[in-house]
């Protein structure tokens, strides 16, 4: 087996997109935290203590949600071609990683589209096996994604 067809056609990782970045994380938690601080102290001062309690709790709420997108954030997936070879390995946000190996030239690259929506969902079939790809990411990068990787795929195809 020749070295120079184990070298990758394709090689791409997939992450999902977080609008607010991490000095935005601060912010929203501070400006947030204030404000419940000062109408929680409000009304347990006005003797609504109930309500100055749920204040409270509707931050560490809103602190836990924020975390959590975090770390679903974590999540990634590498994507590779090569001639003899199509990897995608996923990544969860613990990092445990789970491997999908497949025969390029067996490999089917399939998407389901939605006319308004445009691609709901991109997997690859093959030797009577799928799995999902990029299922977190946003329509625009699905597009892109499927076409860099359908190109690769027949790209490899190609090359008998």
């Amino acid at each position: 087996m020749d070295v120079c067809n184990d070298q990758p056609v394709f090689a791409a990782e997939l992450t999902p997109h977080r609008s607010l970045g991490r000095r935005g994380f601060h912010v929203v938690l501070m400006l947030s935290g204030s404000i419940c601080f000062l109408y929680g102290a409000f009304f347990l001062i006005t003797g609504a203590w109930p309500i100055g309690f749920f204040f409270g709790f509707d931050f560490l709420l809103l602190y836990f949600a924020l975390k959590m997108s975090y770390r679903s954030g974590r999540a990634r997936e590498e994507v590779m071609v090569s001639r003899t070879h199509l990897s995608i390995r996923k990544f969860s946000p613990a990092g445990r990683m789970v491997e999908h190996c497949f025969n390029p030239f067996w490999a089917r690259f399939r998407v389901n589209r939605h006319q308004e929506f445009g691609i709901t969902s991109m997997y690859v079939t093959g030797e009577g096996r799928f799995t999902d790809i990029g299922s977190f990411l946003n329509p625009d990068d699905r597009e892109s994604f499927a076409k860099a990787f359908r190109g690769a795929l027949a790209t490899v195809k190609q090359r008998l």
